[in-house]
Formats: structure tokens, C-alpha cells, sequence
């Protein structure tokens, strides 16, 4: 038990050490199997993390393999987005398997399955074998062509291979027990026909094994200690277990654990449903900022330090829970606010003149990138006759508590000067086009007597310095569900079941994305794409691909109201 730290922290690390400590495991080690069927997404990112930390935690290792047993479905470019996506999260693997690698072998398995009596071929449809499954209070019953020879299941089961047989017209089942309390054991698929061109095999294979098969055998075949799966598989354990001993594997056989899968209110956790989302274009792509995929997490300005910490402050848990959104976006500020630089950026500008401010004179301002990190250096911005604010900074008729700009009250400009508003002018539709402000000559920031206390500071550009930007302003995907919408959960075969509102395509929000010009200092115009600061009083943005030399694109990562630790105070 060499590098197991001193006690375990979940439930799944008791299990591990036990294992251990009685004989039954020699060495940690688990695997993360993804289907390579779509983009990873947030939920996915707890299972990564729990079995690649597993795995470190006690000195062991941890596989990543791809299960491709549906070729309808699989792609390589998901095959390498997710290897790019679990390297970005901090991790790396052990040993890089497929599924297609075990191919031949998993056949030969089910062969010698079939000889001893414990496989067999159905010839019946789908709709046949699912009425002779029965139901969770009556009993099953057997197929008719479940006692075949062993000698004639192996025959058609070679000739299922070698493509004789239309697709969907036979299938390779498990004898097991069609009067079992587990629906799922009442003699379960192991292999189906299915023509289609493989990622990988191309067109070497016509018949294709199931998850309940293919995956509980290749973790014996791999030497996995422990199987770490969500909660909806706890019923197939049974299964797994059967599988297991059925295929030869009894000396150190692999242990299946499940814990609650990751549950995001509001948040769409399904790949069948951000498939939908891509396909019908409603979003741009799987990377678009507005998924909960980890690419477009990336794209969007979230640090993978951030991820992990949610994970962890999340936990390991035996039973599902529904988590706020809000925590995951307390993380990433809390991940950023130490490392991103502050800058400025007016997002909705409206241009302020100052009346008493010497035409032609230009002063240069020293403003520090970080007010907490001296060594992340300073730049400097210029301040002259005009510059912008932002709109909802000014209030002609402003409320009790309103400490920003409006006539007659004076606000300090962040690094510059105190200001009062003298006029306002308006266009013919009563539009506020500019607003008439006078200097304090005397209140200049960081200057001997320029400590004079006013109520409000405020983010500004001087126009000599302000540049057109993009901003990109991000909102939840879906609407809050309306009362009495029904949910439905729904698992895709090696994909983790996810509850989706039956109707989430009407709760599309319309607003999720608002596109906005902005301006901002030249800092942040020059950074290269993947830079994230946090502008001034507005959140944290992140310059995105789409950027050009011309105009430069930023994607809001997350605004700088945290209403997640707010609650936490109030608890």
C-alpha cells in the first residue's frame, strides 16, 4: 500500500482500502471509458476526475479506453477532442485502449460461451424478445430457440460474423434467467448484426457486442481493480459480475462501484440532447461558450483548476442530487480572481466631454494590473478631453443609493480624477449622446492632497485609448422550467443517464447569447486568444478564436456577482 495517504475521505476510497487491505486487490487500478460519440460534457468531467484521482491517490493507474461498439455514432474527431479535454483537466493515462483492439477477442469469448452452453442465438425480432421479457412483476419467458445445441449456435453465430444474415434478424444472447427479479438479467444481448463503417475496423466486422458485454470483460481483460460507474448502473452490476466470471476472469476480478452521477440544475446533461443542439443549430458547434461541454467551458474563459474544484466540493456521494450552477461559477471566480489582470472595457459607452480640460493636453496614468500583485507589473492609459463611461453609470433622476454619476454629483474616475456632471446632451429622440463633466484639477489619483472622499468610482476609456471590441454576454441555454413539466431520464448504451425535460427545445432561452460593441484599452485588443481578464466591475472575459486584427472578440466567462457565497454567508 505504498503512497496511500493516511485515511480515506469517500465512500469509494473505504471500498479501495479494504480491497487492499484483504488480499482482494493487489494494485489500484481503474479506467475512464468514454464512448467516442460526442464532446465531453461537465458530468463527464466528475467521472474523469474521480478515477484518475483514484487511481493517483494510491500509487496506481488509471486507462483511458474508448468503448466503440457503436460505429452509428462514433467519430474520430471525438476520439481526439476527448483526449485534448482530459489533458487540459490535468490528467494523463496509463494505457490508451479501444474497444475495436479487443474485437477478435471478445468473439473468441462468446464462442467459448457458446460451447459451454451459457450463449446462444435468438432469432426472434426486437418486439418479440421484449414481450417475452416480461415485466418488473411477471416472470419472463424463454425464447424458443433457447435450447439449441451449443453446435449449431456457434455455426450461426460464426455465420453471423461473416455477414450472412440481414442486419437485426439474429442476435447473440446470454443464458442466464428469464425468471430473475432483475429485468436485466433475464437473458441479456451480447452481440446484434449491425452493417456500418467503423471509425477504426472499417468494414471488418458486421456484428458488434453490446455495453453489458464488451465492457464488464475488457475491464477483466485490462486487469481494472475497480469498475467506478454512476448510480443508474448499479442495476447492471449483476450483469457485470456474471460477465466477469463467465469469461475465466476469477483471480482478482474487477470490483464495479457506483456513485451519484453529477447533476447540474438547469443544465442540459445529455450528449443525445447537445447532439440535438449542434445538429439543428441551435448553437454554433460543441464548442459553443453556451454548452456545458468542456471545450466550450475552455472557449469560454473557465480554468481547469476551477473544474476540479467544483468536483471536489461537490464530493462522492451514494445518492443523486440535483447542484446550483452557481457554485461552479463561485469557482471559476475564485480560480481567477487571483491570476487575471484587471483592464477596462465600457461596454455600453457613452461619450463624456470635460469642459475645463486644456485642449490638446494628454496625461499619461499609471494603472497597476493586479492591485493584489505588485510583480504582475502596471500600464499606462492616457487621459484627455473626452472619454467614454459606461450608459448605466448616469442617472438623470437617480434613486436614494444611486453613488454613480448624475448632475451635480461628482464620481471619481478609476486612476484619474474626480469629476462633477455639468449638462447632458441629447439627440432629437431624447437619447443621452453626451454628457458635459468638469475636472477637479486637484484630485488626481496617487497625487499629495488628491485624497478627497467621494461615493462612486467608475470604469472609463479615454477615447485616445479606446478600441472596438466584441462582447460576447452568455446566459443560462434554458429557460427555468415551467411548473408541472414532467422529466424524463433517458441512458444511452456506455452513457450515463440524464434527466432532460421532455420539451427542452421550447425552453431554449432566446437570450442566451447578446452580442454587444464594446470599447476597451489597447491591452486587451493586443493579448492573444485564451487570455482572460477581468474587466473592471463588469466580470471576467476571455478573448476568444473568433478574434481578427480588427476586431477583437471576448466571451464574458462569468459576471463578477457571486450569488452563490452570498447564500453561503446568509447560511
Amino acid at each position: 500500500m505504498e503512497n496511500v495517504e493516511k485515511k480515506s475521505t469517500n465512500f469509494i476510497e473505504d471500498f479501495v482500502e479494504a480491497d487492499l487491505a484483504s488480499g482482494r486487490t493487489e494494485k489500484v487500478h481503474t479506467r475512464f471509458p468514454p464512448e467516442p460519440n460526442g464532446y465531453l460534457h461537465i458530468g463527464h468531467a466528475k467521472a474523469l476526475c474521480i478515477d484518475f484521482s483514484i487511481a493517483r491517490k494510491y500509487g496506481g493507474l488509471c486507462n483511458l479506453r474508448f468503448d466503440d461498439t457503436n460505429p452509428t455514432k462514433e467519430d474520430t474527431e471525438f476520439v481526439n477532442a476527448i483526449q485534448e479535454d482530459i489533458r487540459w483537466l490535468g490528467y494523463d493515462w496509463a494505457n490508451l485502449y479501444y474497444a475495436s483492439d479487443f474485437f477478435p477477442r471478445l468473439f473468441d469469448i462468446a464462442c467459448d460461451m457458446i460451447r459451454r452452453g451459457v450463449a446462444y442465438v435468438d432469432d426472434q425480432s426486437a418486439e418479440e424478445m421484449r414481450l417475452s421479457r416480461g415485466t418488473l412483476t411477471t416472470p419472463g419467458v424463454n425464447s424458443p430457440y433457447r435450447d439449441r445445441t451449443p453446435e449449431e449456435n456457434l455455426d450461426l453465430f460464426i455465420r453471423m460474423k461473416n455477414g450472412e444474415f440481414p442486419d437485426g434478424s439474429r442476435v447473440l444472447r446470454a443464458k442466464i434467467d428469464m425468471a430473475s427479479p432483475n429485468v436485466l438479467l433475464r437473458d441479456p444481448t451480447m452481440y446484434r448484426i449491425l452493417r456500418h463503417h467503423h471509425h477504426r475496423t472499417g468494414d471488418e466486422w458486421c456484428i458488434y457486442p453490446m455495453y453489458d458485454f464488451q465492457h464488464p470483460i475488457q475491464d477483466a481483460i485490462e486487469g481494472i481493480s475497480h469498475s467506478l460507474c454512476s448510480l443508474e448502473y448499479e442495476i447492471h452490476r449483476p450483469i457485470y459480475d456474471w460477465m466477469v466470471e463467465q469469461a475465466g476472469f476469477t483471480e482478482h476480478p474487477p470490483r464495479q462501484i457506483e456513485f451519484a452521477r453529477l447533476n447540474i440544475k438547469g443544465t442540459i446533461m445529455s450528449k443525445r440532447y447537445l447532439r440535438r443542439l449542434v445538429e439543428e443549430g441551435h448553437v454554433a458547434g460543441w464548442d459553443d461558450p453556451r454548452m456545458p461541454t468542456l471545450v466550450a467551458m475552455r472557449r469560454r474563459g473557465y480554468p481547469a483548476a476551477a473544474i476540479r474544484d467544483f468536483i471536489d466540493r461537490v464530493g462522492v456521494a451514494k445518492a443523486d442530487s440535483e447542484v446550483e450552477g452557481a457554485l461552479l461559477e463561485h469557482c471559476v471566480r475564485e480560480s481567477l480572481g487571483n491570476v487575471a489582470p484587471r483592464a477596462m472595457a465600457v461596454l455600453d459607452p457613452v461619450k463624456v466631454t470635460f469642459c475645463n480640460w486644456p485642449e490638446g493636453k494628454v496625461e499619461e496614468l499609471p494603472m497597476e494590473n493586479h492591485p493584489d500583485h505588485p510583480e504582475m507589473g502596471a500600464r499606462t492609459l492616457h487621459f484627455g478631453k473626452t472619454a467614454f463611461i459606461e450608459r448605466e453609470d448616469f442617472m438623470e433622476d437617480p434613486p436614494k443609493k444611486f453613488f454613480r454619476l448624475a448632475p451635480g454629483r461628482e464620481v471619481r474616475l478609476k486612476g484619474a480624477y474626480i469629476v462633477k456632471c455639468e449638462d447632458v446632451v441629447k439627440d432629437e429622440n431624447g437619447k443621452i449622446v453626451e454628457l458635459i463633466c468638469s475636472v477637479d484639477l486637484d484630485s488626481k489619483s496617487g497625487c499629495e492632497g488628491a485624497n478627497r472622499k467621494v461615493k462612486g468610482t467608475l470604469h472609463w476609456l479615454s477615447e485616445i485609448d479606446a478600441r472596438p471590441i466584441e462582447a460576447r454576454l452568455y446566459d443560462s441555454i434554458l429557460l427555468p422550467e415551467a411548473e408541472g413539466v414532467a422529466e424524463e431520464t433517458e441512458t444511452e448504451e456506455g452513457e450515463e443517464a440524464a434527466p432532460v425535460a421532455k420539451d427542452f427545445i421550447s425552453r431554449l432561452n432566446p437570450d442566451s447569447l447578446k452580442v454587444i460593441s464594446a470599447l476597451a484599452e489597447p491591452v486587451i485588443c493586443d493579448a492573444p486568444a485564451g487570455t482572460t481578464f477581468q474587466f473592471l466591475r463588469m466580470g471576467y472575459f476571455c478573448k476568444d478564436p473568433d478574434s481578427t486584427e480588427a476586431l477583437p472578440v471576448y466571451n464574458r466567462t462569468v459576471s463578477l456577482k457571486d450569488s452563490w457565497a452570498k447564500e453561503q454567508k446568509k447560511n
